[in-house]
């Protein structure tokens, strides 16, 4: 890659984000469900019904865990129907999840019926999660040429980040003021609104002959896919545990700390989003994988909410750019027509590992004092960068050559 080369992909960043940002407004809406609930879910489960670290744990993952099931079907669907057709699938599933989280209202006096419904909720809100993140990346790769998969990987996150950012303060205000009924009532709505930016777009014709084997495609890219998921162990336990210990430790505005991944996060992509595609992805998720992983070891080692803040900075620039530098890897390892599917696939090992991650971590806590989640956390992202130093010695192959 010549200096030229990676100047111009610089200069091409901002055409493409024009290009993607209908798509990045209705990625935004739609995750702004999930950003509201971020910072509160954990204390509604704790504090408003009652129960322990591991139950906090499951009810966070089980929303990862259903996005996992859903992953195949996401790409398959995305592939062969139609990209925009995959979003509405998402959007409307979302709505109906808001619908569960007011039901579990509805029998707060029955904790654990309440939590039961609470777990239908999050697990349709992860199908949802899946239709919508597989289904708009595999739109923004319809629409740009394939030297800007990296962009589009990084931008369509940004705006799904952006939700989170700006979510998690908002989401504590709601709760704050109105309890978590506001939260459900938001969860779905704003699905409904994104909905209306949706049917504005065109959409984006399916790829032809785009069948493939599910488990062709997983064979394809999980080496990318499992560092990826090692890598994102440091995101979940900024979403599921930083509100506890902030709690814990007497600390206040511990939404702050979601905030300050999120801002983290978008300003990595705001800079270096070019960065996986001009000098290749394994080489930049490992040294992100390495900055992700000194956060977590900061927010570890924190004796003041200020270092706990910095650590959930660091730990959202560094994941910020880990996904999408294991997701060029991956998405270089299979065609063209099943770019949908890979991108599910890939994000398959995502939910797979927050799905385990989530009740791990909260096992951990208990046995333990809170902060040792981050510590454990840290090591696991240090995992993702020996997978990055792997894929650095065998490079993807495309159309003969390698990358």
């Amino acid at each position: 890659m010549t200096i030229q080369t990676a100047s111009s992909s610089i200069i091409a960043a901002p055409r493409v984000v024009a290009t993607l940002l209908p798509i990045m407004a209705v990625v935004f809406t739609a995750f702004l469900v999930i950003g509201i609930a971020m910072p509160v879910l954990p204390l509604h489960v704790h504090d408003g019904l009652g129960f322990g670290t591991v139950v906090v744990g499951l009810v966070a993952g089980s929303q990862f865990a259903a996005s996992l099931i859903s992953r195949p079907w996401a790409g398959h669907y995305s592939d062969g129907s139609g990209a925009k057709h995959g979003v509405v699938v998402g959007l409307l599933a979302a709505a109906i999840a808001g619908l569960f989280y007011l039901l579990s209202l509805g029998v707060g006096g029955a904790p654990l019926t309440s939590v039961a419904i609470l777990l239908l909720g999050r697990g349709v809100l992860g199908a949802a999660e899946s239709f919508i993140i597989t289904a708009a990346v595999s739109w923004g790769l319809a629409l740009v040429d394939t030297g800007s998969t990296g962009k589009v990987i990084a931008w369509v996150g940004s705006a799904m980040f952006a939700a989170f950012a700006i979510g998690a303060p908002a989401g504590s205000a709601l709760y704050g003021a109105y309890g978590f009924a506001a939260i459900a009532c938001v969860t779905a709505v704003a699905p409904l609104v994104a909905l209306l930016l949706v049917a504005t777009l065109p959409p984006v014709a399916p790829a032809p002959h785009a069948r493939v084997s599910f488990a062709r495609v997983i064979g394809a890219v999980w080496v990318p896919g499992v560092g990826a998921a090692l890598g994102s162990v440091g995101f979940g336990a900024v979403t599921t545990f930083v509100a506890l210990l902030f709690a814990g430790r007497g600390w206040p505005n511990g939404w702050l700390a979601y905030t300050a991944y999120a801002l983290a996060f978008i300003l990595a992509r705001l800079v270096l989003s070019h960065l996986a595609d001009a000098i290749g992805g394994a080489r930049v998720a490992l040294v992100f994988a390495l900055v992700e992983a000194a956060g977590q070891a900061l927010i570890w080692l924190a004796v003041r909410p200020e270092m706990a803040l910095a650590g959930a900075a660091l730990t959202g620039f560094g994941f910020s750019l880990v996904y999408p530098g294991f997701g060029v890897e991956a998405v270089r390892r299979v065609p063209v027509q099943s770019r949908g599917l890979a991108m599910g696939a890939y994000t398959a090992f995502l939910d797979l590992a927050q799905g385990l991650a989530s009740p791990a971590l909260g096992l951990i806590a208990t046995g333990a004092s809170l902060n040792v989640v981050f510590l454990a956390s840290a090591v696991t992202v240090l995992c993702a960068a020996l997978v990055a130093s792997w894929l650095l010695a065998h490079p993807a192959i495309v159309e003969g050559h390698p990358q």
